[in-house]
């Protein structure tokens, strides 16, 4: 996939594409004119405000429980630095900079929206901040999903304040240097720390930015994972003497479910002029039908699919979003509003880890098959070369079911929970970045188990032999031989499955299977 190198930020909604370039491959950031201006404009209505004796709500009073508290105009300054501060109060592991870079970009896609009041230089500095590989130290525990993500974009805005930890992040290598201040990394860069005013500190945290960041990265990740799923079944399909027959067109018409016909049409492509699939084809073969694990792969890939798209469906609406709490309206007033609230991105998180989970165990019962003599058709126990000796693929499957199993917990909804805060005023939140890192780890998984698919399936086809694999799977079947042995005594296997793991996560086996397919 080709990413673009600069984005524009402010004429329209950002594409889940741009997002992932930017966060991941770092493309640049420049912001429209049109943008600056809305933004200028939308200062200008909180400059008037500000002068108000009347009290508004993150301009002139405290904030969340304390939102009746009236703020002199000589310490609303002081207000803004101190909610960032106090806010700034993650704790745990590090978060990825991909991560951390994609909530950057999308809160800087609202504020160039022209409707958080802040000014054209609180937008500038995120621009420069993101275009210099600044990435500011953020902790994984502290958002609840309501109110936005605060602590996390509380980390960012103390970065853009001169304060806290940053790292350097370099696009041309992937690389990050050790931690540094913030300070000194504004400067090195040439970028002045932010002193807040009114209205721009509440403007900087209230947003879904990181669980959505987060989710644009997933349904990126997954849009190869899903097909390289449909691979890993038509190798096992092949390896273990099933058929394709029941992936016929006509056959997924009757139950038409967009998702299931496309990995149907994958199946069908990917076993395509298979020799393994046609030399059992006939009245001689003796089965009625195969196993669920390999029939019904099109039906419960699909229903991932369709997830997928449900799931894209949000984010885009989400992408189109000012969340911001209080707005600057299109004719001047400053409202309130609850859009903050993160729970249209967090049933989607979690529906997409059920679903991560489900794809990852029919794979698992796919390579336990394998292994089983009593229901490979003809393999060797555990594809092992000297039985009894060797126990070949035996705790790669262990590996897979463990992963499965810790996958089926995570699983389990973040979004039903609740946990109230600040005094009850948020008496009910999303739980959405919760939501959001368990479906991080639930990917990493998911491609985990595909990889040992994949293994198990190159090393049972080439049992195979002399019977040939189709064009695409024999060319993923080679190009796992390119790190990892065939069958043969054990050897050390761990850095085998390394190994094909990294090719499932880079997309170097789903390219290689459709440049050897007729599509």
């Amino acid at each position: 996939m080709q990413h673009p190198s600069s984005v524009i930020i402010g004429d329209r909604p950002l594409a889940a594409s741009e997002v992932v370039s930017v966060a991941r491959h770092g493309a640049a950031v420049e912001i429209s004119d049109s943008a600056r201006m809305r933004v200028g404009a939308a200062r200008a209505v909180i400059d008037g405000r500000a002068a108000d004796p009347n009290p508004h709500y993150g301009v002139s009073t405290g904030f969340g429980a304390l939102a009746t508290t009236f703020i002199a105009p000589e310490r609303r300054r002081q207000l803004q630095i101190s909610l960032i501060r106090s806010h700034a109060a993650g704790t745990g592991a590090e978060v990825e900079t991909e991560v951390v870079r994609a909530l950057q970009l999308l809160r800087l896609q609202t504020l160039a929206s022209g409707r958080t009041g802040v000014r054209p230089l609180v937008v500038d500095t995120y621009a420069a901040m993101l275009n210099a590989g600044i990435t500011p130290v953020v902790r994984e525990y502290g958002s609840l999903g309501c109110s936005g993500d605060l602590a996390p974009l509380a980390h960012v805005a103390l970065a853009a304040m001169g304060e806290g930890d940053v790292r350097m992040w370099r696009s041309t290598t992937g690389a990050e240097t050790e931690t540094t201040p913030a300070a000194d990394a504004l400067a090195a860069a040439s970028i002045d720390p932010l002193v807040l005013v009114e209205k721009e500190g509440l403007a900087l945290i209230n947003g879904t930015d990181g669980m959505l960041g987060m989710l644009l990265l997933a349904l990126h990740d997954l849009e190869t994972l899903v097909t390289t799923a449909d691979l890993s079944a038509a190798m096992s399909i092949e390896s273990q003497l099933g058929t394709d027959a029941v992936f016929a067109a006509d056959l997924m018409a009757l139950r038409p479910q967009l998702g299931q016909a496309v990995s149907a049409a994958n199946l069908r492509t990917f076993l395509a002029d298979s020799p393994m699939v046609h030399s059992h084809k006939g009245p001689d073969d003796g089965r009625v039908q195969d196993a669920y694990s390999l029939r019904c792969s099109p039906q419960v890939h699909g229903t991932v699919r369709d997830t997928m798209a449900h799931a894209a469906l949000i984010a885009d609406r989400e992408l189109a979003s000012v969340v911001d709490n209080p707005v600057v309206t299109a004719d001047g007033r400053i409202e309130s509003n609850g859009n903050f609230h993160g729970a249209p991105i967090a049933a989607v998180l979690d529906f997409l880890a059920i679903s991560v989970a489900d794809l990852a165990s029919v794979a698992e019962r796919r390579t336990d098959r394998a292994l089983d003599p009593a229901r490979s058709h003809g393999l060797p126990p555990f594809l092992a070369h000297e039985v009894g000796v060797d126990s070949g693929l035996m705790i790669a499957q262990y590996a897979a079911a463990g992963i499965v199993s810790e996958l089926k917990r995570l699983a389990v909804p973040a979004s039903v929970d609740s946990i109230p805060s600040s005094a009850m005023q948020e008496d009910h939140v999303s739980m959405g970045w919760a939501g959001a890192r368990k479906l991080r780890r639930a990917i990493d998984g998911l491609t985990r188990v595909l990889a040992i698919e994949i293994l198990t399936g190159a090393r049972a086809l080439d049992l195979r032999a002399p019977l040939q694999p189709g064009p695409a799977t024999g060319a993923v079947r080679d190009l796992v031989r390119t790190v990892a042995a065939g069958p043969g005594p054990d050897h050390f296997l761990s850095p085998d499955m390394e190994a094909v793991t990294e090719l499932v996560r880079s997309g170097a086996v789903v390219r290689t299977a459709k440049e050897h397919t007729n599509v």
